[in-house]
């Protein structure tokens, strides 16, 4: 007699209610508020100082721009866009311009070259790079009145040092500050004592931050000094370069104090024939010679739309030369691949498209024919 076993169904037990979450104490919730608000809490100083030193003054600018603000009186009758059609078809705003530009160009483009030629220097192995790296940022300490006023001694027409030196050596006296051209050298000579320097020390920071095993590596394969220094170190040091071109290109369209202090004798600001007054200049002289705060206003937009459009095209200009630079590398890579591919199937004695000879193959004798 065999016994039968009937399983025994167990009932589903019935779905347990979900336990509540633990209470968070307060430093858990603190330190939860801590991980998810202090980073804004972090940057908000930068943007509420940007907001009140640079974008309220922007905006309050444009608006004093649109009324016939005076010093004095304060702000007048509303003339909308009158100001800026005012200035732009005003002779002295595009001399101005012109002096501005041409500063510019004589003061940036030196002073570049000359601090990529000092950072190239000083990123030598020198005896007391410390004593020379601190010495060429010796010009931007000094403060920019001294240096004007050094300056526009020197460059007196009467008894200036420049002067005398040229006639030592039997040449006539130049008129730096009353022909255009003489003055806007003499400017610019001031801009790039001050301000190589501190460029050049910008750009040996980057240079030091190239890897130096990529110069012992192309001085290994017989790259030399210069070589190195066009082929590796200006592409790694890009950046950089577009960072200090950008500034210079800010400060030299914003120059104000060598130009004003340059001639202090003259009654009017940037000498007699306005030879070499710059924009900002030009503005001081309408806001407080002139008491015409709308018109400066408006000039002052002006000079910040100009200064934009000078970044973004040296943002474009500089993209323009890192995507060509780009592709000259990739097609050299691919040449010296394509070379190096080809002399490897010659080592190996296999060409593609020609069938091996049997009769060069070291086996292949007449007992085999």
């Amino acid at each position: 007699m065999t016994a039968t076993i009937t399983p025994q169904v167990t009932s589903p037990k019935p779905d347990a209610a979900p336990r509540p979450a633990p209470k968070r104490t307060f430093r858990q919730r603190l330190n939860r508020w801590d991980v998810k608000y202090s980073p804004y809490a972090y940057v908000a100083p930068f943007f509420i100082l940007f907001g009140l030193v640079g974008l309220f003054p922007l905006g309050y600018t444009f608006v004093v721009s649109l009324n016939n603000w005076n010093l004095l009186t304060g702000p007048g009758e509303w003339v909308g866009l009158g100001n800026f059609a005012a200035e732009l078809s005003d002779p002295f705003f595009w001399n101005s311009l012109f002096n501005t530009v041409s500063i510019f160009f004589l003061s940036a483009v030196p002073q570049l070259i000359a601090a990529v030629f000092i950072a190239a220097v000083l990123d030598q192995n020198l005896r007391a790079k410390t004593f020379w790296r601190m010495s060429v940022l010796i010009p931007y300490v000094v403060t920019p009145v001294a240096v004007t006023l050094i300056f526009s001694s020197a460059f007196s027409e009467k008894y200036g040092l420049i002067n005398n030196i040229l006639e030592a050596v039997n040449l006539d006296p130049v008129m730096w500050k009353t022909d255009v051209f003489p003055s806007h050298i003499a400017i610019a000579t001031m801009v790039n004592w001050r301000w190589t320097g501190y460029n050049a020390l910008i750009l040996l920071a980057a240079m030091q931050a190239v890897p130096r095993d990529i110069h012992e590596s192309a001085a290994l394969d017989g790259a030399g000094q210069f070589r190195r220094f066009f082929s590796i170190t200006l592409p790694s040091i890009r950046p950089t370069m577009i960072f200090v071109i950008i500034t210079a290109t800010i400060g030299g369209l914003q120059i104000f104090t060598e130009p004003k202090l340059f001639n202090p004798t003259v009654s009017t600001p940037g000498g007699n024939d306005r030879q070499y007054q710059t924009t900002v200049l030009y503005l001081w002289d309408l806001a407080f010679n002139r008491q015409s705060f709308g018109k400066a206003s408006a000039v002052a937009w002006l000079l910040f739309l100009l200064i934009v459009l000078f970044g973004v095209l040296n943002f474009l200009i500089s993209r323009r030369i890192a995507s060509t630079e780009a592709r000259v590398v990739k097609r050299r890579s691919a040449k010296a691949l394509a070379r190096s591919r080809a002399e490897a199937e010659l080592t190996s004695g296999f060409v593609p498209g020609v069938e091996p000879q049997l009769a060069d193959h070291p086996h292949h004798t007449e007992e085999n024919r």
